[in-house]
């Protein structure tokens, strides 16, 4: 597995297109809590990408991680210190420029490992992936976890959508960047059983409003590394398996 940044531009020329997969990890830089640093979204992604990638590796595909994009709508922990929220226009021609700037250059795929669950964020996904199907002949597959099929992988609190900043994201971070999560911190924090997805639906729009004063839901202090590795690993066999899909089905037209 490589870094898309750390290679030349003549080993980008000269690699087989057919069989070069740049893997684009995709997070946010916003509130996790008071345990979690505002990187865990980027952290997550990175983790789903380099599992992923070695995963389409051992099949014989060159994947390639993109520099993560940690900047997108997160518009629901605006009124948190450290979010930085973009527009979702800005988002959409952001992620439209990166793929038609890996188009120019011949390549063919476009896979997203996405960690922010934003829905504002995630429709901004989608619209630059209509928008280059539109304009080019690039493939972006995304496979969102928030939906069927792949939500039904992870784990209960995941559906449960009292997650942000809780046991399934606390896990991840544990596992992938222990040095990041306030421990002391984490295990005494109070389960929060407001699901944040349910809020959403019912309209409300900040973490505050959805039943978060401190920027997370679901029991940060039932997180742990086991736990947190094997979800690495389902996040990781679901961007493999969703590329494999599109991947053959493309083939087969």
């Amino acid at each position: 597995m490589r870094a898309f940044a750390e290679m030349t531009w003549e080993e980008i020329a000269g690699c087989d297109k057919s069989r070069f997969v740049p893997i684009l990890p995709i997070g946010a830089t916003e509130a996790h809590g008071p345990h979690l640093p505002l990187a865990t979204d980027v952290i997550i992604a990175e983790a789903m990408a380099a599992h992923g990638a070695r995963l389409l590796e051992a099949q014989g595909y060159q994947a390639v991680l993109l520099p993560s994009l940690a900047y997108t709508a997160a518009a629901y922990a605006e009124g948190f210190a450290g979010t930085v929220s973009l527009r979702p226009e800005t988002e959409t021609a952001l992620i439209t420029d990166i793929g038609m700037g890996l188009h120019r250059h011949g390549i063919r795929w476009l896979l997203c490992a996405n960690a922010h669950l934003d829905p504002t964020h995630i429709g901004a996904i989608r619209a630059a992936a209509e928008a280059l199907r539109a304009r080019s002949s690039l493939s972006v597959i995304f496979p969102d976890v928030t939906r069927r099929p792949w939500a039904e992988r992870l784990t209960a609190e995941f559906k449960s959508g009292a997650c942000h900043a809780g046991c399934y994201e606390g896990s991840i971070v544990m596992a992938a960047r222990p040095e990041l999560v306030r421990d002391a911190i984490r295990a005494t924090l109070p389960v929060n059983p407001v699901s944040l997805s349910v809020a959403i639906r019912r309209g409300k729009t900040t973490f505050e409003e959805a039943g978060g004063p401190r920027a997370y839901f679901g029991d940060p202090a039932a997180a742990s590394a086991a736990e947190g590795r094997m979800t690495i690993e389902t996040l990781g066999q679901v961007l493999h398996d969703a590329f494999i899909q599109e991947c053959e089905g493309t083939q087969a037209r």
